[in-house]
């Protein structure tokens, strides 16, 4: 494959990926909103809103128009600045998800991944350490969160953005330890090799357990947990979305932001959620794996359809924690992370580690 041709196909690739990743965004938001309003029983069982499919496009053009008002105390460079780079980080982080192995248009293999191409063997290729790549573009979107805070000049947005900063900081390092036990099972840093490693049955041969598929879940179903909480907290999501929601911070971070500003901020945020979704999906659920059945034409859209229906529910399992637990204080919040999430953690790795050696 040329170079020429790669980048053509990097830039399609690119530009649906941007269409349906912004695209979800807005739908999570309407799906949010009713299947909250269905667990609180809002409207009764039968009518909860909001009502129709384009409810999101009216939101969109809602933002679009109203007034941009830029504070005259702010500093202005890093005042817009912020809001974009938390977006284009969230955004970008996607660009190393393989979304399948690949589909094939008059003689050209076509990768579903945005940097992934065919290898001179005609293998699929993919980055070796996709994974830490976008653990490191994903920890960056910390400086939008904080950026936001200091340019608006205010002591309420000063303080929400410290107290975000600290949250995701601390989050995160547990975020991290989470995955190091699958990395240790699949021996790899790349996302295509670690799904392959997913493929087929732990237990083959047992009468009882053949069905068990093998998807690093279930050897990691304590990094799964802790990866999930961290996520939480990374993502600023209730039970830990102190950060948006104290009372004495009136906002937090984004307090001075309006229009397409502050919808940023909530862009970024959605985004976020789809790309932890698919992190679990990838490390944990098996990807695109799953049982084979029906005609050839059925089996060839299959692992699509897997990837998709273990995203989305994962993407509900945000939305039922935030229909039904209440948020911490943010003490409590932040001795979870340090006293119980991060030796969890570590005692997961020692004790993975431990096991992966002695059955080697």
């Amino acid at each position: 494959m040329s170079l020429l041709t790669y980048t053509i196909l990097a830039v399609i690739k690119s530009a649906l990926t941007l269409f349906v990743l912004l695209t979800a965004g807005a739908y999570i938001v309407w799906l949010e909103r009713k299947v909250v309003g269905h667990m609180q029983n809002r409207w009764g069982p039968t009518r909860v809103g909001p009502f129709g499919l384009l409810q999101p496009l009216a939101d969109g053009v809602k933002f679009i128009l109203k007034e941009d008002l830029t504070p005259p105390h702010v500093y202005k460079p890093l005042f817009i600045l912020a809001p974009l780079l938390a977006v284009v980080l969230a955004l970008t982080s996607v660009a190393m998800i393989p979304f399948g192995e690949s589909v094939t248009i008059h003689g050209w293999i076509i990768p579903l991944q945005i940097t992934g191409a065919v290898n001179a063997n005609g293998t699929l290729g993919d980055i070796n350490i996709a994974l830490l790549i976008l653990l490191g573009v994903t920890s960056i979107g910390v400086y939008g969160v904080a950026l936001a805070g200091w340019s608006s000049n205010s002591k309420y947005s000063l303080l929400g953005s410290l107290r975000a900063s600290a949250q995701m900081i601390s989050y995160e390092l547990s975020l991290g330890l989470s995955l190091v036990g699958v990395l240790i099972l699949a021996g790899t840093l790349s996302l295509r090799g670690i799904v392959n490693q997913q493929a087929g049955r732990w237990f083959p041969d047992s009468p009882w357990l053949s069905w068990l598929p093998h998807w690093f879940i279930f050897p990691q179903v304590v990094g799964f947990f802790i990866y999930m909480i961290a996520a939480y907290a990374e993502t600023n999501r209730i039970p830990f979305d102190l950060p948006e929601a104290e009372t004495e911070l009136v906002a937090g971070y984004h307090t001075e932001y309006s229009a397409m500003k502050f919808a940023m901020f909530f862009m970024a945020e959605y985004a976020n959620m789809v790309t932890v979704a698919f992190v679990a999906t990838l490390l944990f659920l098996g990807g695109w794996h799953g049982p084979h059945f029906g005609p050839p034409l059925l089996q060839a859209v299959e692992p699509f359809v897997w990837f998709l229906l273990k995203i989305l529910a994962f993407i509900f399992l945000y939305i039922w924690v935030r229909g039904t637990l209440p948020r911490f204080r943010y003490d409590q919040l932040m001795a979870f992370g340090w006293k119980v999430l991060l030796p969890l953690a570590i005692a997961n790795v020692v004790v993975t580690s431990l096991i992966v050696a002695l059955l080697s």
